[in-house]
């Protein structure tokens, strides 16, 4: 079994943005200019943001956050959105999720402007996704795909089978894996918690992907012999051997599926900082998007 060392695979995409920054930076261009917009204290999502900021300072990017109270309203909210569109200075920005239960999530990711959603979550960029033209791609599934492409791990040809059917990882990542490029070409089956048979499904692939929040959803028993296991999940436990009280856990038993794998990312430092380089690598190429 061999690590896919997520935090090792970011560091080296954002040395490679920090040269690009570093080029723009003699030819007089313009520095990628990054925001983020944090609604209210969720713990994860401080975390997450915070995460962010640090990777545009350790690329050179400039970064802004906007700290808005829980109680904002969706119209307020929209506001901020529109300024950011309309913002020269801003070249991409994300709307961290999730976000109070009183905002409608999609009104506000439809409100983005298509070419500042460096997440890649509108539906022009996932449309454009599906076309297989240019437009920023899903931050997270975009990151799976580098994880495997800088790892080596060859996919032309495997069963790669997602648990987890979300607009965010699943979906989008089944299109992508299934593409003819040189980091696709699966068969793919796109499971989810109703499908049937899903213990003998998730023993026929070479590429599992779990994707479904549950943790220590995806047993040793899921998993056959070599297969490459990629963990998306993030969830808080509840851990009193911490100081915090938690750990984060992700949907695969790792412990156990570990000793039947070929290669498996550990939570944290898997594919949570491959999807902040996703990030950033969309925040850089926005620069072309907008003729900067």
């Amino acid at each position: 079994m061999q690590l896919l060392d997520g935090k090792a695979t970011s560091q080296s995409i954002k040395l490679e943005l920090a040269q690009a920054v570093e080029k723009r930076k003699k030819e007089g261009k313009k520095i990628p200019h990054l925001a983020a917009v944090l609604v209210g204290e969720d713990g994860g999502s401080l975390t997450y943001v915070g995460a962010k900021v640090k990777a545009c300072e350790e690329i050179g990017f400039k970064s802004t956050l906007i700290r808005l109270k829980s109680d904002i309203t969706e119209f307020e909210l929209l506001t901020v959105v529109e300024d950011l569109n309309n913002d020269d200075e801003i070249d991409g920005f994300i709307v961290q999720l999730p976000l109070p239960k009183h905002i409608d999530e999609n009104t506000i990711t439809l409100a983005i402007a298509s070419k500042k959603d460096v997440d890649g979550f509108h539906p022009i960029n996932l449309g454009r996704m599906m076309l297989g033209l240019p437009g920023f791609l899903p931050a997270t599934p975009a990151g799976i795909l580098q994880l495997l492409k800088r790892n080596n791990i060859e996919t032309s040809g495997k069963h790669c089978v997602i648990v987890g059917r979300s607009n965010i990882v699943g979906t989008p990542l089944s299109v992508l894996l299934s593409r003819n490029t040189p980091v696709g070409n699966c068969t793919v089956t796109l499971a989810h918690s109703r499908t049937k048979n899903l213990v003998e499904i998730c023993k026929q692939a070479d590429i599992l992907v779990a994707a479904i929040g549950r943790p220590a959803f995806i047993t040793a028993e899921m998993v056959k012999e070599g297969a490459i296991v990629i963990d998306v999940g993030t969830t808080r436990v509840e851990d009193a051997s911490r100081e915090r009280g938690w750990r984060l856990s992700g949907d695969v038993d790792f412990k156990n599926v570990a000793e039947k794998c070929s290669f498996i990312t550990p939570v944290p430092g898997g594919v949570g900082p491959m999807t902040i380089a996703s990030l950033m690598i969309n925040t850089l190429e926005a620069m072309d998007f907008n003729g900067k």
